[in-house]
């Protein structure tokens, strides 16, 4: 492999194994693993990965039964790395992917059965003080902007009676993104949702202050700990 990489262990559904990350690659978090936990895949369907970092999720959707799977990340080296951890899963057969932005470098005859979109997102303010997101890959000034263009993109890659699985939280302005989903694909139905302790140092940051006196975030209390809401939501084609 032409880039320098470390190995860490998913420790979510069909694991525990290893998967190999860049300095560039998203790695796994509690988001990608409640994702991964409310995916049904049908044997044989078409998913499509977007924002796939190591390859996780397109990788837990072919040991699920997808018959091919279509993964896309803007970050450096995604190809070299996710396709080595999928062969590495046993199921590289199935899965290509793909370096670009958000569906811009697939196929242009891709449809999927399915849409991943583990591009939840967070305020680039946030992700510059918590150091979650690679640079340039948080989700905007309010954290909606990037799932919200992926909305649009991904309801012209469903066939009909698709579906599209879209984590968000209350850590971007999450009320904009429901109601463009609404707009784009009628009813929608909340698969999960967890509530995730915020570390005390971040809650006291500034940025992060100013973020929830803009209404921009919520955080609810419990204790002296402070908690965001995550969710995941399934729509509809």
């Amino acid at each position: 492999m032409w880039m320098q990489t470390e190995t860490i262990v998913w420790k979510g559904r069909c694991g525990p194994f290893e998967l190999r990350v860049g300095p560039d690659t998203f790695r796994p978090s509690t988001i990608s693993m409640l994702l991964a936990d409310a995916m049904e895949i049908e044997d044989r369907s078409t998913v499509i990965d977007a924002g796939c970092g190591s390859g996780i999720l397109s990788i837990v959707a072919a040991k699920l039964g997808a018959g091919t799977v279509l993964g896309v990340d803007a970050a450096r080296g995604t190809v070299e790395i996710a396709t080595a951890n999928a062969a590495a899963q046993g199921v590289g057969d199935r899965i290509r992917f793909f370096e670009g932005d958000m569906f811009d470098a697939l196929p242009e005859s891709a449809m999927a059965d399915v849409v991943i979109g583990d591009v939840s997102g967070i305020p680039d303010e946030l992700a510059r003080v918590s150091g979650w997101f690679p640079s340039g890959l948080a989700g905007g000034p309010t954290g909606a902007e990037l799932p919200m263009r992926m909305l649009e993109a991904a309801r012209r890659l469903l066939h009909r009676g698709g579906k599209l699985l879209l984590p968000t939280g209350s850590l971007q302005d999450e009320t904009s993104i429901m109601d463009k989903a609404r707009a784009i694909f009628g009813p929608i139905r909340m698969l999960t949702e967890k509530l995730i302790p915020l570390p005390s140092a971040l809650a006291e940051q500034p940025a992060v202050i100013r973020l929830i006196k803009d209404r921009v975030i919520r955080l609810s209390e419990r204790g002296s700990r402070r908690l965001w809401t995550a969710h995941v939501w399934e729509m509809r084609a």
